[in-house]
C-alpha cells in the first residue's frame, strides 16, 4: 500500500489515510491525536483517541506544514534544527589534493545559492603544521572543527549543503603521515562513511598545482588511490567526476535533478563512476 497522496475531506480520500495509518504504518495504542485540521476527527475515531484540536485559527503559530513543505528554507524557524539538517541534501567532494574540491563545492554553491562547507583542514594546516606535519591529536582536532563547522552551515543550507572534504580524507592524511591512526579519528572517519548523502570523487585528470603547500604529483596519485580503495572497502557509492569544470559541473547537476532524499535508490545511485 503506497502513501496516499490526495488532500481532501471525502470518505474515499479519508478512508485512505486511515488504512495508511492503521495497515501501513501500524499504528496502535494512541491515546490523543492532536492536529489543526479538520482530518483530526476522523483520523482519531480510527485510531480510537481523544481529538485534540490545536489552534484551528493558526493564530499563536501562522504557519501549517503545507506552506513549510513549499519551502523549508524561507520556515526553517518553524522547525526543530534537527528535523531541518535531516530535510537538507548533504554532498561531499573527495579526492587527493588539487583535484578540485574547492572549486566545485564553492561553485556549487554559488549556482544553487546555498552554503558551502571549505575544508578547515587546510585552515588549520596552514596556522599550526611544523615541517608539513601534524600530529595525531591535531588530525583528531580538524575532524572534529569540521564536523562541528558543517553541522551549524546545514541550518544555513537551502535544500543542499555542498562540503568540501571530511573526515575520511583526514585519516587517509593520517595514514600518510604516520603510518596509524588516533581512535577518535577511526569514530569520526566511520561516521562519515555514512553521514553524506551524495558522494563525488573530483580525478586527478586536471594539471596539478604545485603549490608549496603540496607534496607532489606522485602523492597526489598515491593518496587518490588510497582514497578510492577506502570508498570500496567501505562500501560506499560514489560518483567520479572527470574533465573540465564546466563538464564536472553540468555531472553534479544532473545527479541532483534526480536525486529524492529518503526515496528508493534508483539507477542512477549505482554509478558506473564514468562520465557519459
Amino acid at each position: 500500500m503506497g502513501r496516499p497522496t490526495e488532500i481532501g475531506n471525502t470518505p474515499e480520500i479519508k478512508k485512505k489515510h486511515e488504512n495508511y495509518a492503521l495497515q501501513r504504518l501500524r499504528l496502535t495504542g494512541i491515546t490523543h491525536f492532536y492536529s489543526s485540521e479538520f482530518y483530526g476527527e476522523h483520523m482519531s475515531v480510527a485510531l480510537g483517541a481523544v481529538n485534540r484540536i490545536v489552534d484551528h485559527a493558526r493564530q499563536t503559530i501562522p504557519i501549517s506544514a503545507t506552506t513549510i513543505r513549499q519551502n523549508p528554507f524561507a520556515f526553517r524557524e518553524y522547525l526543530h534544527p534537527f528535523v531541518y539538517r535531516d530535510l537538507v541534501t548533504n554532498v561531499v567532494f573527495l579526492g587527493a589534493p588539487s583535484t578540485g574540491k574547492t572549486t566545485m563545492a564553492a561553485r556549487l554553491g554559488q549556482e544553487y545559492n546555498t552554503a558551502w562547507m571549505p575544508e578547515y583542514g587546510r585552515e588549520y594546516w596552514e596556522k599550526y603544521q611544523i615541517n608539513r606535519r601534524l600530529s595525531l591529536e591535531q588530525l583528531v582536532e580538524i575532524a572534529e572543527e569540521h564536523l562541528r563547522r558543517e553541522e551549524t552551515m546545514l541550518y544555513d543550507a537551502n535544500r543542499f549543503l555542498f562540503t568540501d572534504t571530511n573526515a575520511l580524507t583526514t585519516y587517509i592524511f593520517s595514514l600518510s603521515y604516520h603510518n596509524k591512526v588516533a581512535p577518535r579519528l577511526v569514530e569520526l572517519a566511520n561516521l562519515a562513511a555514512a553521514r553524506y548523502d551524495l558522494v563525488f570523487v573530483c580525478d586527478t585528470d586536471i594539471p596539478y598545482e604545485n603549490t608549496w603547500d603540496r607534496s607532489g604529483e606522485t602523492n597526489r596519485l598515491i593518496m587518490q588511490k588510497q582514497i578510492i580503495s577506502d570508498l570500496i572497502l567501505r562500501k560506499i557509492l560514489f560518483f567520479r567526476l572527470r574533465g573540465d569544470f564546466e563538464t564536472r559541473t553540468r555531472y553534479v547537476k544532473s545527479i541532483l535533478e534526480k536525486y529524492r532524499k529518503y526515496e528508493n535508490l534508483l539507477n542512477f545511485l549505482y554509478p558506473t563512476n564514468e562520465i557519459k
